[in-house]
């Protein structure tokens, strides 16, 4: 949790950019993220030295090596601990003529991250602009791997309030909670196809870390967890450089972010990789048959990028391998054949767990549609038996442009601090989904469908179509109400009207 004051401190960087030129908040955050890399390199050359000196042993890494560089510049002036004393006109010529060639040329040199540097630019417009966030940034007090992630958390929330940037980011309370949905294991190889700032595979990671802390106890499990157990995709080579520092901070050096137009590039290499996806893709566009892979058009014949990517996530998955993705609600119900097919596939040759109706407000101020969540195992031999729907009635936050929290912090996502009362829990529904969830195969089978969660046999779904949508099968009690007989009610009424007639002849004969 960020205290008050690194908020501030970090909400005084963004507003030092603001004011000297850099107003793009995907700009000012790619900025950040380069000089925190550049300190980071100084940092664990750092680190190797300390080794060095206390064991006697020459330096087993180097990345910042003896000498100059190739325009005469003698390498140890590109650290971060040297050039932050330079006076700002030094700094700026240093870090723009010196550093960023360099860390150009690294090409995967001391991170995962390093291999997305190729085409790093620096737009920081002036010396003092770039002395201020270099000395903000190196107060700034990023100690443990928490703080780390939480501080870089909170920079790219900031891009979620940027219009069109928006949709680079999904809420992390929705996240977090289809993590607790499908449960990570520590053997899992997850992916996220259109991982953005990989805020999918951060949460999983943050889960496995809590629930199965032994996992960093055992080599094999740990060289997994840093090295094959996060894999993720996108075609943006900002997101990827993003993304790839998102896993560095929340402690996870080796992950697999990776440059790949998902729908267009076919998946030979990947297919039947994956234990577990996770995944908002794009939706609501239209590609062209000759620019999509001819393995997914093999799967279910279409333009529509949410039934591609519903294509790639069964392509993607081994064989008991599970998926909660997040999908327009037009994939529910929509009546082309595509549609119609692949929710087929879905039902019969898979097992569909879940339908998980999502408030529309969820993703404003950005976008308004309507979504869900699918929760889904490829089996390739069917295995659906009952679907269950659960209506997320309120997700904790105001549905409005403004999303402000309903309720305190320790109230707030899947698994609250403390117990939501009665009237709380009427504002935040997903600890309530979280636990009907456990009991889908056992007592949420007998809750009638007027209740907000409950079970729909696949024998139901068929006759309907293959229809998901909730509204489809939920039944809505209506109270009797018991009306006054039309004889009753003429009667009143020529009352009322004698009533009133009789008044009118009083005041007239008032007035006279």
């Amino acid at each position: 949790m960020l205290t008050g004051e690194l908020r501030n401190q970090i909400d005084g960087i963004w507003n030092d950019f603001w004011s000297g030129g850099l107003a793009n908040p995907l700009q000012v955050i790619e900025q950040i993220t380069y000089l925190i890399f550049i300190k980071r390199l100084d940092e664990m050359q750092e680190l190797e030295e300390r080794k060095s000196t206390t064991l006697g042993a020459p330096l087993e890494r180097r990345i910042f090596p003896d000498g100059k560089d190739e325009r005469g510049e003698p390498y140890a002036n590109l650290r971060w601990s040297k050039f932050k004393n330079f006076e700002p006109r030094d700094m700026f010529r240093i870090v723009d003529e010196h550093i960023f060639p360099f860390i150009r040329a690294l090409n995967g040199a001391g991170s995962a991250y390093a291999q997305h540097m190729r085409d790093a630019r620096f737009q920081i417009p002036s010396p003092a602009l770039l002395a201020k966030v270099v000395d903000k940034l190196d107060k700034l007090d990023m100690g443990s791997r928490d703080t780390k992630g939480d501080v870089y958390e909170y920079m790219l929330a900031k891009i979620a309030t940027a219009g069109q940037n928006g949709q680079f980011r999904t809420p992390r309370h929705i996240i977090a909670t289809m993590v607790e949905l499908v449960q990570p294991k520590p053997e899992d190889a997850i992916c996220d196809p259109a991982c953005g700032t990989c805020g999918f595979l951060v949460a999983a990671g943050e889960f496995l870390r809590k629930h199965h802390p032994e996992l960093f106890r055992n080599d094999k499990l740990r060289r997994h967890f840093h090295e094959s157990l996060f894999n993720g995709f996108d075609f943006d080579p900002t997101m990827l450089r993003i993304g790839a520092m998102n896993m560095v901070l929340h402690g996870v050096e080796g992950a697999n972010i990776t440059y790949r137009d998902s729908l267009a590039e076919t998946h030979t290499e990947d297919a039947g990789r994956y234990s577990l996806v996770l995944a908002n893709p794009p939706f609501a566009g239209n590609l062209d048959y000759e620019a999509t892979a001819k393995d997914l058009q093999r799967v279910v014949k279409t333009k529509k990028t949410e039934l591609l990517f519903l294509a790639l996530f069964l392509r993607l998955l081994k064989i008991g391998g599970r998926a909660a993705v997040i999908v327009p609600d037009g994939v529910l119900f929509g009546s082309s054949k595509a549609h119609k097919e692949l929710r087929r596939i879905l039902v019969e040759d898979n097992k569909l767990d879940a339908v998980i109706k999502l408030p529309s407000g969820v993703f404003r101020p950005y976008a308004g549609v309507s979504t869900a969540i699918l929760v889904f195992t490829r089996t390739g031999v069917g295995g659906t038996d009952h679907v269950w729907f659960y209506d997320v009635r309120a997700d904790g936050w105001s549905l409005d442009d403004k999303r402000q929290p309903l309720l305190s912090d320790d109230k707030l996502g899947p698994t609250p601090e403390v117990v939501l009362t009665e009237a709380e829990a009427a504002k935040n529904s997903l600890p309530d989904l979280v636990k009907r969830w456990e009991g889908r195969d056992d007592a949420e089978r007998q809750r009638p469908r007027t209740a907000q969660s409950f079970c729909v046999p696949k024998a139901n779904i068929a006759s309907a179509g293959y229809d998901l949508s909730l509204s489809r099968y939920k039944e809505v009690e209506h109270q009797q109400v018991e009306h006054e007989s039309p004889a009753a009610i003429l009667v009143d009424l020529r009352r009322i009207e004698t009533e009133i007639v009789e008044g009118i002849k009083r005041l007239e004969e008032m007035v006279e």
